[in-house]
């Protein structure tokens, strides 16, 4: 299938779109005063994309962990998008993008790349997902990187 292809069919069909969440994994935002969901499901017509809302480093009831531990907070941090996923039947093999955003990125960037590469290894990843560093002031002080992704995939299903 071409891209003209691939868009005339996306277009022409129901455009469905639902919040994800995996409470065993982490919280949801408005928990502690947040307004946004964990993540988007948008199905277009057997198209589905996942855009998974910037994670960090916070376990289910909310509570930031790994404080002062960058490579805590990254290993968390990927395990809560891996719950996030697989909660919509998708795996980092279905990662097309992310966004990383580092407290500081001069101190962090090659732990955080050290840790990122073992991570996309483990997982077996080939391509690896574009991706871009920036710097930011995150939304809680003692985090460290916070992390969002885009996945994209086609599933038969006769569930749905």
């Amino acid at each position: 299938m071409n891209v003209a292809e691939l868009l005339a069919e996306v277009t022409t069909g129901p455009v469905t779109k639902r919040a994800i969440t995996n409470h065993s994994a982490l919280n949801e935002a408005y928990a502690y005063g947040s307004a946004f969901s964990r993540g988007m499901r948008i199905d277009l017509n057997g198209l589905t994309i996942l855009l998974i809302s910037g994670t960090a480093s916070i376990d289910d009831e909310g509570n930031t962990v790994h404080v002062g531990d960058l490579r805590g907070q990254m290993r968390r941090t990927f395990d809560n998008i891996t719950a996030l996923l697989a909660s919509e039947g998708a795996t980092w093999h279905d990662i097309v993008r992310t966004t990383c955003y580092l407290r500081d990125i001069e101190r962090d960037y090659k732990i955080f790349n050290e840790e990122r590469t073992a991570f996309y290894q483990e997982q077996g990843l080939d391509p690896l997902p574009a991706s871009t560093g920036i710097q930011a002031i995150l939304c809680r002080p003692e985090l460290l990187v916070e992390i969002e992704a885009i996945a994209m995939f086609r599933r038969e299903s006769s569930a749905e």
